[in-house]
């Protein structure tokens, strides 16, 4: 029972951090409208019917019923047809209807009086502020959310302290993973090194990290280490003599490397068949920034890359194929990874704090990240449009010609809605596949 109140306290503490998310990313674009004089009617967290709203001043405040996104309603977000024109009354088709009625949709958020505070009229910087002060938004929260998790609880690292020890030797492409009569005993073990020995130096080289000692010994096949540990308070010098082994190549992800066939590479390499134990290290705030652009990284090579990752996905979603654990996921699925952080026995409290923390940090950054997209309706798609017709008007203030005027993106409209079909239609696949064939931790 007690379980399965922490599994849902995960999913809760995840749905509550997620609408903070949303409402401080339209927080982002609230703030500087009205800086800059743009009406903004609404202010919303959610779509659908409205759950609960106030108005203060000009502005309706609200939640509504579905907590899938969020908006802030502005003022003229469509120029009209022409420069000072008025929107055509036409149904020459239906992509046409969609750009008629988005112009009439914008056209009806003017006021009487609020003719000039209007979003299509602002300077092309001003509206490339507003429209990124949502992702920034995100990002300055994933940025404290890493703060938090690097600074105040660290991460999970190698130490210096052997944490296992091998009985014996077996090849990395040996198929069996236990150890036989006739299999060699591991140097490590024949030397008298015991789990829980700490390491101070090799050879008279003073260790200070796992990845430090792992070189020394894979250098030393053959050749007798001296080796001098901490075990219970007291130092022990021992003697280990590495032996020459098959052991597979992995780059510095830990991932195996593969040749031309496909085939895992294997190297002959010194072998003592120790194993780290691992520690929880707090970071110093220098690390904060490159995790987070790490993360940006990463969730941009998977967006890069995301025809093929959605690919992968229904191959595991309707066939026999495992989920990538570093492919798309959906709200569902980090609802369910949430639930398991928190539900696990075997992790303290603080590490199952600190994996929310991380997931809700890693939310924020893909939220910045996919919101850059220059798409409509994301905000990279209204920077984009600012930019050209920036663009646009350099020109032609270079060249002394006319004011092309604003760019008209409601043309964009029937491309909104195509992408808007595609994100829902790839919604509703990464919810079924995390519903059929979850990512999972266990």
């Amino acid at each position: 029972m007690d379980n399965v109140l922490l599994y849902v306290l995960g999913i809760l503490v995840v749905v509550v951090g997620l609408a903070v998310s949303i409402a401080l990313h339209e927080i982002g674009h609230l703030v500087p409208a009205k800086l800059f004089g743009v009406r903004v009617g609404q202010y919303m967290i959610g779509f659908g019917p409205t759950l609960w709203s106030k108005k203060r001043g000009e502005t309706e405040y609200g939640l509504k019923a579905i907590p899938m996104g969020g908006y802030i309603s502005m003022a003229g977000m469509y120029p009209p047809a022409r420069q000072g024109g008025e929107s055509r009354e036409s149904s020459t088709g239906f992509f046409q209807t969609l750009v008629q009625d988005a112009r009439s949709a914008s056209a009806e958020t003017i006021t009487v009086g609020h003719e000039e505070r209007v979003f299509y009229k602002l300077p092309v910087l001003k509206r490339i502020i507003i429209m990124l002060g949502g992702p920034v938004m995100n990002l300055l929260i994933g940025i404290v959310l890493y703060a938090v998790l690097l600074c105040g609880f660290g991460v999970q690292q190698y130490s210096t302290t052997v944490g296992s020890v091998s009985e014996c030797v077996l090849p990395a492409t040996s198929e069996s993973q236990e150890c036989g009569a006739s299999d060699p005993a591991a140097p490590g073990a024949a030397a008298g090194i015991l789990p829980g020995d700490r390491l101070l130096s090799l050879n008279g080289e003073k260790i200070t990290s796992w990845t430090q000692a792992t070189g020394i010994i894979r250098d030393a096949a053959g050749e007798e280490l001296d080796v001098l540990v901490v075990r219970d308070g007291d130092e022990m010098a021992l003697v280990a003599e590495p032996l020459l082994t098959e052991r597979y190549v992995t780059d510095d992800a830990g991932v195996i490397v593969t040749d031309e066939a496909g085939d895992p590479v294997t190297d002959e390499v010194g072998f003592l068949g120790i194993g780290p134990a691992t520690e929880i290290v707090r970071q110093p705030v220098t690390a904060v920034l490159p995790a987070v652009g790490d993360n940006i990284v990463q969730v941009g090579h998977l967006i890069l890359n995301l025809p093929q990752r959605l690919l992968d996905v229904i191959d595991a979603a309707f066939g026999t194929e495992e989920r990538d654990p570093n492919g798309p996921i959906s709200v569902v699925g980090v609802g369910r990874l949430a639930g398991e952080i928190s539900s696990l026995d075997a992790l303290p409290i603080a590490e199952r704090v600190s994996g929310l923390v991380s997931l809700l940090a890693s939310l924020n950054i893909a939220l910045f990240v996919f919101n850059l997209v220059p798409l409509m309706p994301l905000d990279g798609g209204h920077v984009a449009g600012a930019l050209w017709e920036g663009i646009r008007r350099f020109f032609a203030k270079l060249f002394n010609r006319p004011d092309p005027g604003p760019v008209d993106i409601a043309k964009l409209v029937p491309l909104t809605l195509v992408v808007v079909v595609l994100l829902g239609g790839m919604s509703a696949l990464l919810i079924y596949a995390d519903l059929v064939k979850p990512i999972s931790i266990l």
